[in-house]
Protein backbone atom coordinates (compact mmCIF):
# COMPACT_ATOMS: atom_id res chain seq x y z
CA UNK A 1 0.00 0.00 0.00
CA UNK A 2 1.13 3.91 -0.87
CA UNK A 3 1.50 5.87 2.07
CA UNK A 4 -0.91 8.61 2.04
CA UNK A 5 1.02 11.01 3.91
CA UNK A 6 2.55 12.25 0.56
CA UNK A 7 -0.84 14.03 0.09
CA UNK A 8 0.08 16.22 3.16
CA UNK A 9 3.48 17.57 1.81
CA UNK A 10 2.86 21.24 0.70
CA UNK A 11 3.36 21.99 -2.44
CA UNK A 12 4.48 25.50 -4.59
CA UNK A 13 1.65 25.88 -7.03
CA UNK A 14 2.70 28.91 -9.27
CA UNK A 15 3.66 31.53 -6.66
CA UNK A 16 0.97 29.78 -4.59
CA UNK A 17 1.77 28.10 -1.40
CA UNK A 18 -0.35 24.89 -1.27
CA UNK A 19 -0.63 23.30 1.96
CA UNK A 20 -1.44 20.03 1.04
CA UNK A 21 -2.19 17.90 -2.65
CA UNK A 22 -6.02 17.62 -1.77
CA UNK A 23 -7.92 19.84 -3.99
CA UNK A 24 -11.61 20.06 -4.21
CA UNK A 25 -12.78 19.83 -8.62
CA UNK A 26 -14.94 22.15 -10.10
CA UNK A 27 -18.58 20.51 -9.24
CA UNK A 28 -21.57 22.58 -11.11
CA UNK A 29 -25.11 22.41 -8.25
CA UNK A 30 -26.95 24.77 -10.05
CA UNK A 31 -27.87 26.53 -6.94
CA UNK A 32 -27.26 30.25 -8.29
CA UNK A 33 -30.27 32.58 -8.79
CA UNK A 34 -31.87 32.95 -12.12
CA UNK A 35 -29.57 36.09 -13.17
CA UNK A 36 -26.38 34.09 -12.33
CA UNK A 37 -25.47 35.34 -8.48
CA UNK A 38 -24.63 32.92 -6.72
CA UNK A 39 -26.77 32.67 -3.39
CA UNK A 40 -25.73 33.13 0.21
CA UNK A 41 -25.50 29.32 1.03
CA UNK A 42 -22.90 28.83 -1.07
CA UNK A 43 -20.82 31.14 1.04
CA UNK A 44 -21.50 28.25 3.56
CA UNK A 45 -20.73 25.69 0.73
CA UNK A 46 -17.13 27.00 0.08
CA UNK A 47 -15.93 28.36 3.61
CA UNK A 48 -16.79 24.26 4.65
CA UNK A 49 -14.00 22.95 1.98
CA UNK A 50 -11.55 25.11 2.56
CA UNK A 51 -9.49 23.06 3.76
CA UNK A 52 -8.93 21.35 0.38
CA UNK A 53 -5.14 22.76 -1.00
CA UNK A 54 -7.09 24.69 -3.64
CA UNK A 55 -10.68 24.88 -4.31
CA UNK A 56 -11.57 25.34 -8.60
CA UNK A 57 -14.99 27.25 -8.56
CA UNK A 58 -17.77 25.41 -9.97
CA UNK A 59 -17.88 26.34 -13.65
CA UNK A 60 -18.66 29.77 -14.31
CA UNK A 61 -19.94 31.60 -17.20
CA UNK A 62 -18.21 34.72 -18.44
CA UNK A 63 -20.99 35.57 -20.67
CA UNK A 64 -25.16 35.34 -20.77
CA UNK A 65 -23.72 33.67 -23.77
CA UNK A 66 -21.40 31.54 -22.34
CA UNK A 67 -24.57 30.17 -20.36
CA UNK A 68 -25.89 26.14 -20.72
CA UNK A 69 -27.79 24.92 -17.24
CA UNK A 70 -30.25 26.57 -15.69
CA UNK A 71 -29.29 28.07 -12.47
CA UNK A 72 -25.15 28.39 -12.80
CA UNK A 73 -23.35 31.08 -11.96
CA UNK A 74 -21.60 33.73 -14.26
CA UNK A 75 -18.66 36.25 -13.51
CA UNK A 76 -19.69 39.29 -15.69
CA UNK A 77 -21.87 41.60 -13.60
CA UNK A 78 -21.51 43.73 -10.44
CA UNK A 79 -23.94 41.85 -8.83
CA UNK A 80 -22.61 38.28 -9.39
CA UNK A 81 -18.95 39.69 -8.53
CA UNK A 82 -20.21 41.03 -5.26
CA UNK A 83 -21.75 37.72 -4.40
CA UNK A 84 -18.69 36.18 -5.66
CA UNK A 85 -16.53 38.56 -3.25
CA UNK A 86 -18.50 37.10 -0.07
CA UNK A 87 -17.72 33.41 -1.10
CA UNK A 88 -13.94 34.33 -1.27
CA UNK A 89 -13.63 36.46 1.57
CA UNK A 90 -15.39 32.86 3.36
CA UNK A 91 -12.95 30.87 2.36
CA UNK A 92 -10.14 33.27 3.00
CA UNK A 93 -11.22 33.45 6.42
CA UNK A 94 -10.98 30.06 7.02
CA UNK A 95 -7.74 29.69 5.48
CA UNK A 96 -8.33 28.59 2.26
CA UNK A 97 -7.40 29.62 -1.76
CA UNK A 98 -9.77 29.38 -4.73
CA UNK A 99 -9.51 29.85 -8.02
CA UNK A 100 -12.18 30.77 -10.62
CA UNK A 101 -13.36 28.52 -13.44
CA UNK A 102 -14.19 30.64 -16.37
CA UNK A 103 -16.81 28.92 -18.70
CA UNK A 104 -18.82 29.45 -22.06
CA UNK A 105 -20.20 25.96 -22.92
CA UNK A 106 -20.41 26.58 -26.75
CA UNK A 107 -23.10 24.25 -28.28
CA UNK A 108 -23.95 22.76 -25.13
CA UNK A 109 -26.96 25.04 -24.24
CA UNK A 110 -30.55 25.90 -25.08
CA UNK A 111 -32.61 28.62 -26.70
CA UNK A 112 -34.60 28.98 -23.87
CA UNK A 113 -31.43 30.10 -21.86
CA UNK A 114 -29.64 32.14 -23.99
CA UNK A 115 -30.63 36.15 -24.34
CA UNK A 116 -33.94 36.25 -26.16
CA UNK A 117 -34.28 33.06 -27.49
CA UNK A 118 -30.84 33.02 -29.23
CA UNK A 119 -29.38 30.64 -30.44
CA UNK A 120 -25.91 28.25 -28.96
CA UNK A 121 -22.69 29.67 -30.62
CA UNK A 122 -19.74 27.01 -31.61
CA UNK A 123 -16.87 26.26 -34.23
CA UNK A 124 -19.80 25.01 -36.37
CA UNK A 125 -23.05 24.86 -36.58
CA UNK A 126 -23.11 21.13 -35.66
CA UNK A 127 -25.50 20.29 -32.81
CA UNK A 128 -24.39 17.91 -30.22
CA UNK A 129 -26.24 14.84 -29.69
CA UNK A 130 -26.76 15.42 -25.90
CA UNK A 131 -29.08 17.23 -23.28
CA UNK A 132 -28.94 20.41 -20.84
CA UNK A 133 -30.57 21.13 -18.15
CA UNK A 134 -33.31 23.63 -18.20
CA UNK A 135 -36.38 25.01 -16.92
CA UNK A 136 -38.25 21.80 -18.17
CA UNK A 137 -35.83 19.34 -17.30
CA UNK A 138 -33.32 17.68 -19.70
CA UNK A 139 -33.82 19.04 -23.15
CA UNK A 140 -31.98 18.59 -26.12
CA UNK A 141 -29.26 20.96 -27.14
CA UNK A 142 -30.09 23.59 -29.52
CA UNK A 143 -28.91 24.07 -32.82
CA UNK A 144 -25.66 25.94 -32.60
CA UNK A 145 -24.29 29.05 -35.29
CA UNK A 146 -21.14 28.78 -35.93
CA UNK A 147 -19.01 32.30 -34.38
CA UNK A 148 -17.77 34.49 -37.46
CA UNK A 149 -14.50 36.60 -36.68
CA UNK A 150 -16.03 39.40 -34.64
CA UNK A 151 -18.25 36.71 -32.69
CA UNK A 152 -14.48 35.14 -31.89
CA UNK A 153 -13.15 38.25 -30.59
CA UNK A 154 -16.27 39.16 -28.73
CA UNK A 155 -15.74 36.07 -26.91
CA UNK A 156 -11.80 36.33 -26.24
CA UNK A 157 -12.85 39.94 -24.54
CA UNK A 158 -15.62 38.13 -22.61
CA UNK A 159 -12.81 35.92 -21.09
CA UNK A 160 -10.77 38.46 -20.66
CA UNK A 161 -13.25 40.80 -18.61
CA UNK A 162 -15.01 38.02 -16.85
CA UNK A 163 -10.65 37.58 -15.48
CA UNK A 164 -10.89 41.18 -14.48
CA UNK A 165 -14.32 40.66 -12.82
CA UNK A 166 -12.72 37.68 -11.40
CA UNK A 167 -9.93 39.85 -9.53
CA UNK A 168 -12.50 42.41 -8.28
CA UNK A 169 -14.24 39.51 -6.84
CA UNK A 170 -10.66 38.51 -4.66
CA UNK A 171 -10.21 34.89 -6.24
CA UNK A 172 -6.41 33.86 -5.65
CA UNK A 173 -6.56 33.03 -9.72
CA UNK A 174 -8.54 31.71 -12.53
CA UNK A 175 -9.10 28.22 -14.42
CA UNK A 176 -9.37 28.55 -18.49
CA UNK A 177 -12.06 25.47 -18.44
CA UNK A 178 -11.07 24.36 -22.18
CA UNK A 179 -12.47 20.98 -21.39
CA UNK A 180 -15.20 18.38 -21.67
CA UNK A 181 -16.69 19.32 -24.67
CA UNK A 182 -17.50 23.22 -23.89
CA UNK A 183 -16.92 26.11 -26.31
CA UNK A 184 -12.96 26.13 -26.38
CA UNK A 185 -12.94 22.01 -26.86
CA UNK A 186 -15.45 22.63 -29.92
CA UNK A 187 -12.73 24.54 -31.70
CA UNK A 188 -9.91 22.43 -30.24
CA UNK A 189 -11.33 18.85 -31.85
CA UNK A 190 -12.24 18.15 -35.70
CA UNK A 191 -15.21 15.99 -34.38
CA UNK A 192 -16.84 19.37 -33.79
CA UNK A 193 -14.76 22.07 -35.47
CA UNK A 194 -15.11 21.84 -39.64
CA UNK A 195 -13.94 25.25 -40.21
CA UNK A 196 -12.41 26.04 -42.96
CA UNK A 197 -10.50 29.43 -41.93
CA UNK A 198 -7.79 30.73 -39.20
CA UNK A 199 -9.61 28.98 -36.71
CA UNK A 200 -9.98 25.44 -38.56
CA UNK A 201 -8.22 22.69 -40.13
CA UNK A 202 -4.49 22.36 -38.81
CA UNK A 203 -4.15 21.56 -35.55
CA UNK A 204 -2.47 25.52 -35.09
CA UNK A 205 -5.44 26.60 -36.33
CA UNK A 206 -8.01 25.03 -34.44
CA UNK A 207 -6.16 25.91 -30.95
CA UNK A 208 -5.41 29.82 -31.67
CA UNK A 209 -8.63 30.06 -29.96
CA UNK A 210 -7.57 28.53 -26.55
CA UNK A 211 -4.48 30.17 -26.50
CA UNK A 212 -6.00 33.76 -27.65
CA UNK A 213 -8.00 33.61 -24.55
CA UNK A 214 -5.10 32.78 -22.65
CA UNK A 215 -3.06 35.95 -23.65
CA UNK A 216 -6.21 37.87 -23.27
CA UNK A 217 -6.19 36.43 -19.40
CA UNK A 218 -2.63 37.12 -18.86
CA UNK A 219 -3.17 40.34 -19.93
CA UNK A 220 -5.33 40.52 -16.31
CA UNK A 221 -3.60 37.65 -14.51
CA UNK A 222 -0.08 37.16 -13.91
CA UNK A 223 0.88 33.48 -15.59
CA UNK A 224 1.78 31.95 -12.28
CA UNK A 225 -2.37 32.76 -11.39
CA UNK A 226 -3.99 31.13 -14.08
CA UNK A 227 -4.44 27.09 -15.30
CA UNK A 228 -5.88 25.74 -17.81
CA UNK A 229 -8.39 22.23 -18.00
CA UNK A 230 -8.36 19.34 -21.01
CA UNK A 231 -9.88 16.50 -21.21
CA UNK A 232 -7.59 14.42 -24.23
CA UNK A 233 -9.94 11.45 -24.04
CA UNK A 234 -13.17 13.28 -25.03
CA UNK A 235 -15.66 11.62 -23.38
CA UNK A 236 -18.21 14.11 -22.52
CA UNK A 237 -20.69 16.02 -24.81
CA UNK A 238 -20.64 14.60 -27.97
CA UNK A 239 -16.60 15.81 -28.48
CA UNK A 240 -14.33 13.58 -30.68
CA UNK A 241 -11.04 14.05 -32.38
CA UNK A 242 -9.68 11.90 -35.01
CA UNK A 243 -6.33 12.12 -33.97
CA UNK A 244 -6.13 12.93 -30.23
CA UNK A 245 -2.74 12.27 -29.89
CA UNK A 246 -1.55 14.65 -32.03
CA UNK A 247 -3.44 17.24 -30.70
CA UNK A 248 -3.38 17.16 -27.22
CA UNK A 249 0.81 16.69 -27.56
CA UNK A 250 0.79 19.95 -29.57
CA UNK A 251 -1.40 21.64 -26.95
CA UNK A 252 0.57 20.34 -23.65
CA UNK A 253 3.93 21.68 -25.34
CA UNK A 254 2.32 25.04 -25.88
CA UNK A 255 0.88 25.47 -22.44
CA UNK A 256 4.54 24.25 -21.28
CA UNK A 257 5.64 27.73 -22.58
CA UNK A 258 3.16 30.24 -21.16
CA UNK A 259 4.54 29.09 -17.47
CA UNK A 260 1.21 28.46 -16.15
CA UNK A 261 0.51 27.75 -12.80
CA UNK A 262 -0.73 24.78 -13.40
CA UNK A 263 -2.34 22.04 -15.78
CA UNK A 264 -5.27 20.79 -14.92
CA UNK A 265 -6.31 16.81 -16.90
CA UNK A 266 -9.75 15.11 -16.56
CA UNK A 267 -8.58 11.76 -17.08
CA UNK A 268 -11.42 9.46 -16.69
CA UNK A 269 -15.04 9.82 -16.29
CA UNK A 270 -17.61 7.67 -14.24
CA UNK A 271 -17.53 4.08 -15.80
CA UNK A 272 -14.41 4.87 -18.01
CA UNK A 273 -11.34 4.30 -15.39
CA UNK A 274 -10.71 0.34 -17.09
CA UNK A 275 -9.79 2.27 -20.18
CA UNK A 276 -6.15 0.68 -21.09
CA UNK A 277 -5.51 2.56 -24.22
CA UNK A 278 -6.75 5.94 -22.67
CA UNK A 279 -4.68 5.68 -19.71
CA UNK A 280 -1.46 4.96 -22.07
CA UNK A 281 -2.22 7.50 -23.80
CA UNK A 282 -2.55 9.78 -20.99
CA UNK A 283 0.33 8.72 -19.80
CA UNK A 284 2.49 9.28 -23.04
CA UNK A 285 0.57 12.84 -22.81
CA UNK A 286 1.87 13.92 -19.51
CA UNK A 287 5.50 13.81 -20.34
CA UNK A 288 4.84 16.50 -22.88
CA UNK A 289 3.92 18.89 -19.56
CA UNK A 290 6.96 19.52 -17.21
CA UNK A 291 4.60 22.24 -15.34
CA UNK A 292 2.50 21.62 -12.48
CA UNK A 293 0.02 18.91 -13.33
CA UNK A 294 -3.37 18.29 -11.59
CA UNK A 295 -5.00 15.03 -12.11
CA UNK A 296 -8.41 14.30 -12.14
CA UNK A 297 -10.81 11.19 -12.05
CA UNK A 298 -11.31 8.20 -10.10
CA UNK A 299 -9.36 8.88 -7.64
CA UNK A 300 -8.72 7.79 -3.86
CA UNK A 301 -6.68 8.12 -1.52
CA UNK A 302 -4.05 5.68 -1.97
CA UNK A 303 -4.07 5.98 -5.80
CA UNK A 304 -3.79 10.01 -5.85
CA UNK A 305 -0.58 9.81 -2.66
CA UNK A 306 1.04 6.51 -5.57
CA UNK A 307 0.35 9.13 -8.36
CA UNK A 308 1.78 11.86 -6.60
CA UNK A 309 4.76 9.47 -5.13
CA UNK A 310 5.38 8.24 -9.18
CA UNK A 311 5.71 12.05 -10.01
CA UNK A 312 2.68 11.28 -13.04
CA UNK A 313 1.15 14.32 -10.56
CA UNK A 314 1.28 17.08 -8.31
CA UNK A 315 -2.07 17.18 -6.80
CA UNK A 316 -5.44 15.65 -7.30
CA UNK A 317 -8.56 17.07 -7.74
CA UNK A 318 -11.56 15.19 -6.28
CA UNK A 319 -15.29 16.21 -7.16
CA UNK A 320 -18.04 13.72 -5.45
CA UNK A 321 -16.04 12.63 -2.38
CA UNK A 322 -15.66 16.66 -1.77
CA UNK A 323 -19.48 17.16 -2.11
CA UNK A 324 -20.29 14.08 0.72
CA UNK A 325 -16.94 15.19 2.88
CA UNK A 326 -16.20 19.05 3.76
CA UNK A 327 -13.43 17.80 5.66
CA UNK A 328 -11.89 15.25 2.83
CA UNK A 329 -8.57 16.28 3.55
CA UNK A 330 -8.86 15.28 7.22
CA UNK A 331 -10.63 11.87 6.88
CA UNK A 332 -7.81 10.86 4.46
CA UNK A 333 -5.26 11.84 6.70
CA UNK A 334 -6.68 9.99 9.82
CA UNK A 335 -8.17 7.36 7.34
CA UNK A 336 -11.71 7.83 8.62
CA UNK A 337 -14.49 6.35 6.29
CA UNK A 338 -15.93 8.75 3.78
CA UNK A 339 -19.63 9.91 3.39
CA UNK A 340 -21.50 8.69 0.47
CA UNK A 341 -22.90 11.58 -1.78
CA UNK A 342 -26.98 11.70 -2.57
CA UNK A 343 -26.82 11.79 -6.45
CA UNK A 344 -30.30 12.96 -6.18
CA UNK A 345 -29.19 16.36 -4.48
CA UNK A 346 -26.40 17.07 -6.79
CA UNK A 347 -27.85 19.55 -9.11
CA UNK A 348 -30.52 22.02 -7.95
CA UNK A 349 -32.04 22.04 -4.83
CA UNK A 350 -31.46 23.93 -1.35
CA UNK A 351 -29.04 23.41 1.85
CA UNK A 352 -30.00 19.61 1.71
CA UNK A 353 -27.42 17.63 -0.14
CA UNK A 354 -25.12 21.05 -0.70
CA UNK A 355 -24.54 22.16 3.37
CA UNK A 356 -25.82 20.01 5.47
CA UNK A 357 -23.22 16.71 5.11
CA UNK A 358 -21.40 15.80 8.28
CA UNK A 359 -18.12 17.19 9.86
CA UNK A 360 -15.65 14.70 11.63
CA UNK A 361 -16.02 15.34 15.26
CA UNK A 362 -19.41 17.68 14.43
CA UNK A 363 -16.74 20.92 14.06
CA UNK A 364 -17.81 23.21 11.23
CA UNK A 365 -15.91 26.09 10.04
CA UNK A 366 -17.19 29.24 10.74
CA UNK A 367 -17.92 31.71 7.79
Amino acid sequence: MTDTKILFNPAQMGILSLPNRVLMAPLTRNRAQPDGVPKDMAQTYYAQRASAGLIVSEATQISDMGKGYLDTPGIYTEDQTRAWRKITDAVHANGGRIFCQLWHVGRISHNSLLPDGASPVSSSDRRAKTQTFTANGFEDCSTPVALDAKGIARTVQDFRAAAEWAKVANFDGVEVHAANGYLIDQFLQDGVNNRSDDYGGSVKNRMRLLFEVLDAVKLVWPSSRVGVRLSPLGQANDISDSDPETLFRAVYQALGDHNLAYLHVVESFPGSEGDSDGKALLNRLRKEYSGFYIANGGYDAESAAKAIADGTADAVTFGRAFIANPDLPERFRRGAALTQPDQQTFYGGDEHGYTDYPFLDGIRPVN
